[in-house]
């Protein structure tokens, strides 16, 4: 009898372990299959008044001084007062907040993960977050395209609702990389969101003309420029200034992809 409770048991373990192997295995295949996570259902994300992604631009010709000067332009935008009374004022719903650094086509990271702005408390932490955050790619082209798609992908699966979406890129270049610019601009603007951008002039004297012209889009759309990177702080502050002082799409709390829907329903 001894003898046959020790089979059973090494029986039962060798059992335990296969389907240790095979949960293992298909786990491995969910996250390997892209679209295996869905999004989150309307129904449980949280109706803020802003999802805005920050789309910063990292390629070769962004030395490491001029991200530096990036970061903590970004980081001193969100510590400005008039910033900090604008989120007082036209958020009593919340900002939420994540910053994505780009290059090429194969070159997008998450830099600071969406984040809940209720006030000017959280503001201030977004900016220490903001500033302490490492440069995540240090090489690549410019693939503004694939830069929105991936802003878009992250405006998509968070766990936020936004009654406006925006995506703020900034960048000193034009496309050379990547698929095409117009297709993921059309895709975002349809989804409701819209585009904004912030040419750094250091470069290209007329980059804020392109970005006007080919990259901006959407609801309110529209395109600064800083002359440089030292000027980054001084024009993303007045970029969010607007972002947040903007009328919502309409006076419901549906998020923006469901009002673009709802007005496209109109005679």
């Amino acid at each position: 009898m001894a003898r046959n409770g020790a089979k059973e048991s090494a029986g039962a373990k060798a059992t335990k372990t296969l389907r240790s192997h095979v949960w293992l295995l298909a786990l491995a295949i969910l996250l390997a299959v892209p679209g295996s996570w869905t999004a989150p259902q309307a129904s449980e994300r949280e109706i803020v008044d802003l999802e805005l992604a920050l789309l910063v631009d990292v390629s070769a010709s962004v030395n490491e001084e001029e991200f530096r000067l990036q970061a903590k332009g970004l980081a001193v935008a969100f510590t400005t007062p008039a910033v900090l009374e604008a989120i007082d004022r036209f958020a009593a719903r919340g900002l939420a907040v994540c910053v994505v650094q780009w290059s090429d086509h194969a070159n997008q990271r998450l830099a600071v993960d969406w984040t809940l702005i209720r006030d000017r408390g959280g503001a201030l932490k977004l900016a220490q977050a903001i500033a302490a955050m490492p440069r995540l790619i240090d090489h690549g082209q410019t693939a503004l395209g694939d830069a929105l798609v991936f802003g878009l992908r992250e405006l998509e699966t968070n766990r936020y609702a936004g009654r406006r979406r925006v995506m703020d890129l900034s960048g000193d270049g034009r496309v050379n990389d990547g698929q095409s610019l117009s297709s993921a601009r059309e895709a975002a603007i349809a989804k409701g969101v819209t585009i904004n951008g912030l040419a750094i002039l250091n470069e290209l004297p007329l980059l804020d003309r392109y970005f006007r012209n080919y990259l901006i889009g959407g609801n309110d759309a529209f395109a600064l420029a800083a002359k440089d990177y030292s000027d980054f702080a001084g024009a993303m502050s007045e970029k969010l200034l607007r972002e947040i002082r903007s009328i919502p799409l309409a006076a419901t709390d549906a998020p923006a992809g469901e009002v673009m829907a709802a007005q496209a329903d109109k005679p």
